[in-house]
């Protein structure tokens, strides 16, 4: 490297994010992840005994995939390659592997190949990595923040072993923040560090951008009052894709299932501040309004279909104000699954049983021929009788089957009230 090339080195290193100046260097600086990487541990072997295997990494966005992967080339004398799934596909693969190879041929320097998000490589192109995970040209180390059994086929997911990452816990990161104000970033009080673990939920790169915000900001000793006033500045964590986009989603299905209106809320606006797409909210009440409300409360659906249909005229930020009337008005209201309980019955019983002959009686008859085989003959026309008659609609062989027993919630009670008289009715004769 000539002096130019260092002289750009230093000025890069220099103008680089915090986290990444501040990034581990050696296995044993790397905080929160004893169970993965700790003394004893296999991968801590691994790298120490330099037979690094081919690995996936998983966890939660800045718990130090990125930094592992680096640790792992730096010790073992690797040649790093970082490739990003979501920029590069086949043709980049096949570079990287004839030159990792020419550098094995060579020079004996072997290639660590980074692959951040493998999650976003479908099939194909994680089958390219088979062949040169096998013959040990590339030791692949991919990062994802979904469950692999899931997002890595199972070819690939059989070559590598599996190493989980933690979530840091606001302690593992308030050290993170220390070290930081030690490396003569700035002063800062307890409060100010504890503040800052809080609000980045586990992710240290979250955490140290917050920090440099506040030190850019308060231009003396940062204070929780600094980071207050710039932590809207680094939005929300809320992985669209990963583990988090799931876990978010159900609590809050949950809490409206559950009929808390306050939870309901608070994890609505954690999918809001952290860019959830508003759509998919939409549609997730659409069904909610059906499966869970159902006829104990027969607006729920026509309010749930009218927010979504409003939210296209509206758009955001007004468009928060028609998901939470959706979502309080579903959480309050009474509850029922029993027609979607009722439909999976049903529908246990055409799988088991096959297509039954619909009866005679209550087929359509358009035609001379179809009304001389029987075709509606005997049908009993309910308007003509008050709205009622007693009628066997069902195939021979499941006559008597009950699929939908209304609850005593909300209008389904008056459901199940008249169903229960008329039901009656039906079994005396």
């Amino acid at each position: 490297m000539d002096l130019f090339e260092s002289a750009a080195k230093a000025v890069n290193e220099a103008n680089a994010p915090l986290a990444d100046r501040l990034r581990p260097r050696k296995l044993e600086d790397v905080i929160g992840q004893a169970k993965a990487v700790g003394q004893g541990t296999f991968l801590a072997r691994a790298i120490a005994e330099d037979r690094v295997p081919s690995l996936i990494l998983w966890g939660p966005p800045g718990t130090g995939k990125t930094t592992l992967a680096m640790i792992m080339a730096e010790t073992t004398r690797h040649t790093f390659v970082p490739f990003s799934a979501v920029l590069g596909g086949v043709k980049e693969i096949r570079k990287i592997v004839a030159d990792a190879r020419d550098r094995l041929t060579l020079h004996g320097q072997r290639t660590l190949l980074f692959v951040d998000e493998i999650h976003r490589f479908n099939k194909a192109q994680q089958d390219a990595f088979l062949p040169h995970v096998e013959n040990g040209t590339v030791v692949l180390v991919g990062a994802t923040t979904e469950n692999p059994s899931f997002e890595v086929n199972a070819a690939l997911l059989s070559r590598v072993r599996v190493v989980r990452l933690s979530r840091l816990g606001p302690e593992d990161i308030a050290g993170i923040l220390r070290r930081a104000v030690q490396a003569d970033l700035a002063a800062a009080t307890e409060d100010a560090l504890m503040r800052i673990a809080d609000f980045a939920d586990g992710d240290a790169r979250r955490a140290l951008n917050l920090l440099e915000a506040a030190a850019a900001d308060a231009g003396g000793e940062i204070t929780a009052e600094v980071v207050d006033r710039v932590r809207h500045t680094v939005g929300v964590r809320h992985d669209r894709a990963g583990d988090q986009h799931y876990d978010v989603i159900s609590a809050f299905i949950k809490s409206m299932r559950g009929s808390d209106p306050d939870a309901t809320l608070y994890y609505l606006a954690r999918m809001i501040a952290g860019g959830e797409n508003p759509r998919f909210i939409m549609r997730r009440l659409v069904i909610f309004a059906a499966e869970d409300v159902s006829n104990a409360d027969p607006r729920a659906l026509q309010v749930a279909v009218a927010a979504a249909q409003g939210f296209e005229q509206v758009g955001m930020p007004e468009g928060q104000l028609l998901m939470a009337h959706a979502a309080t008005f579903l959480a309050t209201a009474p509850k029922s699954n029993r027609s979607y309980m009722g439909l999976k019955a049903a529908l246990k019983d055409v799988q088991e049983t096959g297509s039954l002959e619909v009866p005679h009686h209550i087929r359509n008859a358009p035609t001379g021929l179809m009304a001389s085989m029987g075709y509606g003959q005997g049908y009993q026309y309910p308007h003509s009788a008050g709205g009622y008659v007693e009628e066997d609609y069902l195939p021979e062989k499941l006559q008597g089957r009950r699929y939908y027993e209304p609850t005593d919630n909300g209008y389904e009670a008056r459901l199940k009230q008249w169903l229960d008289e008329v039901r009656k009715g039906d079994d005396e004769s």
